[in-house]
């Protein structure tokens, strides 16, 4: 064969493989692997808003990185069924709805098979207060925690251990324990163990205690058994503890002091979680 034809061919193989790269590349910027919506008020306490913040940073980071999509919005009429329809995930930033319908078309999106991630505030119902314990299906069933009954404070890191384990697939690429960014942990009315429908994830370690520094007693743990990441097993779904950044309250500044994705393995759970929860 000539030098002219042996050219000749290296630059068609060139071509044909950038043609193909090229082709695949522009596939798989069309075709997302899935579609997350995340909903939030971004009100109130400033460690919710702060989070909220990081969250509609990391998320749209990872989505590029993962090949998946990430909207978010403050706006909750869109908590209906034409418009959950596009999304495999749902999120809860920082809150949970408050209007019926919209209580009702996200029961609905779970029930068949919607994917949904949860942080922190969204859980929270206590009676009496703005966010009355009045939805029973979410607090009691889904959730399963019912209301919230105490929290520590100031936030602290915690370290949690692994419950999961390797049956898991959210867990089981995570180490037996890690340390978390520093968060307001929240303890509540209903054993998560004793619900045969709850399946802990993650739980406080010992090591952690005491955890927190009050100034009020109840506000430091020095003992007990606090699940912080679980999922229900008739659903698709992961509820997180952490979503509470730790502000410069005490000085006055309200400046954020600590970041809750900073921490590299909790930064992994969660996106574990989110991957999972899409599938």
């Amino acid at each position: 064969m000539t030098k002219t034809r042996h050219t000749t061919l290296r630059i068609i193989v060139s071509c044909g493989f950038l043609y193909c790269f090229s082709n695949t590349f522009a596939q798989s910027a069309k075709y997302k692997t899935f579609h997350v919506i995340a909903f939030y008020h971004e009100y109130h306490d400033l460690a919710h808003v702060s989070f909220v913040h990081d969250a509609n940073k990391f998320f749209p980071e990872m989505a590029k990185k993962y090949n998946f999509t990430y909207d978010s919005t403050k706006d909750w009429t869109k908590l209906n069924a034409e418009f959950l329809s596009k999304y495999q995930v749902i999120l809860f930033l920082d809150s949970r709805p408050e209007d019926p319908a919209q209580r009702k078309a996200f029961e609905t999106y779970m029930k068949n098979g919607g994917g949904w991630l949860g942080f922190h505030f969204a859980a929270f119902a206590l009676t009496p207060s703005e966010y009355n314990a009045d939805w029973d299906w979410y607090h009691n069933e889904f959730l399963g925690s019912g209301q919230y009954v105490s929290n520590t404070w100031h936030p602290t890191s915690a370290i949690l251990r692994n419950e999961g384990g390797k049956s898991h697939p959210v867990t089981a690429d995570m180490p037996e324990t890690f340390k978390t960014s520093p968060n307001e942990w929240y303890r509540w009315e209903r054993d998560l163990a004793k619900n045969p429908d709850i399946k802990i994830l993650f739980s406080i370690d010992s090591s952690s205690f005491p955890l927190g520094n009050g100034p009020k007693q109840s506000e430091i743990w020095h003992s007990g058994y606090y699940p912080v990441v679980w999922t229900n097993k008739n659903y698709k779904m992961v509820y997180f503890n952490m979503g509470h950044n730790d502000m410069d309250y005490d000085g006055h500044t309200n400046a954020t002091l600590s970041h809750t994705f900073d921490s590299p393995m909790e930064a992994k759970l969660i996106l574990n979680a989110l991957i999972w929860a899409a599938k």
